[in-house]
């Protein structure tokens, strides 16, 4: 198994209120050359999680961070024109992440919480993720 030391949340980039499958992200990454969805876990909007690539292979979410870090993406993170970042997460999808990202730092300890804004300058994922879930 890999050794993993960081949490690394993003968002999907998509407006807000619009769905999203992981097979469409699947397919949005492989048009960007990757081999399949880079993401470990996609939270829809019910909230529902739904699992992408294995965690026990490296994600492709990250530049410099993939090798030991999980991929967790919320559908959202643009205003309803697309043409702004903002936090559109749902109800369902705050209470889904708190618990996905509990689990994992449980199942990962001393693993870290990072917003994927903070190895890259995007506002993905447009809300604190180091504030909201802690370190």
């Amino acid at each position: 198994m890999r050794k993993i030391d960081k949490i690394i949340i993003h968002c999907s980039a998509t407006p807000e209120g619009r769905g999203c499958t992981v097979a469409d992200i699947g397919r949005w990454h492989r048009e960007r050359g990757f081999s399949g969805i880079g993401y470990h876990y996609v939270v829809y909007l019910d909230g529902s999680i739904h699992a992408g690539r294995p965690v026990a292979k490296a994600g492709a979410h990250c530049k410099g961070q993939n090798a030991r870090s999980i991929g967790v993406c919320y559908v959202g993170g643009m205003d309803a024109a697309g043409k702004h970042p903002k936090d559109t997460r749902t109800p369902a999808q705050k209470a889904a992440l708190r618990g996905l990202v509990a689990k994992l730092k449980a199942e990962y300890p001393g693993a870290t919480v990072h917003g994927h804004n903070e190895f890259a300058a995007k506002a993905c994922p447009c809300f604190d993720a180091k504030a909201e879930y802690g370190p």
